[in-house]
């Protein structure tokens, strides 16, 4: 097994994607449901930028007081156009009272919170097409207005 390749980080993007307020569901079988509308926001990769577009949403789910499972829909429209779908999916933990500031939209210190992320893209671009091909990891962190990520392609 000494042959196989150890996966390396290759910087892909920074987002700053903007917020509006929770829309509280409330407690469910599953635990407490909420939905963020996203509003818009940045991209900035290497040698390339794109815009955040208004429309999706991040649907959380928190499972504990110290856990919310987060699955984030949206769309991505590059400076040349193209357009990208974005699934990302992220765990959030942190301790009780870190997260309850979170969820009430207070800011907190990043280095206290686990937020972790795997997106995924899709795109109609034969340029991009290589995205779908590949996996992303990130890391991430909730501001009252935003959240901002970097994201990682896993070589």
């Amino acid at each position: 097994m000494s042959n196989l390749p150890t996966p390396e980080l290759k910087f892909f993007a920074d987002l700053s994607v903007e917020v509006a307020k929770p829309i509280e569901v409330g407690q469910t079988i599953h635990g407490t449901r909420r939905l963020i509308p996203i509003l818009g926001g940045t991209v900035k990769g290497d040698g390339w930028t794109a815009r955040v577009l208004p429309g999706g949403a991040d649907f959380q789910l928190i499972v504990t007081d110290q856990m919310a499972e987060l699955d984030a829909r949206y769309a991505l429209e590059t400076d040349a156009g193209d357009v990208i779908y974005v699934q990302n999916h992220a765990i959030r933990t942190a301790s009780p009272e870190v997260m309850a500031k979170l969820i009430k939209g207070e800011m907190v210190n990043a280095e206290a919170v686990y937020f972790r992320c795997t997106p995924r893209f899709e795109t109609a671009s034969p340029a991009l097409s290589w995205i779908s091909e590949r996996l992303f990891i990130g890391t991430g962190a909730r501001h009252p207005d935003r959240v901002v990520m970097r994201f990682f392609e896993v070589s």
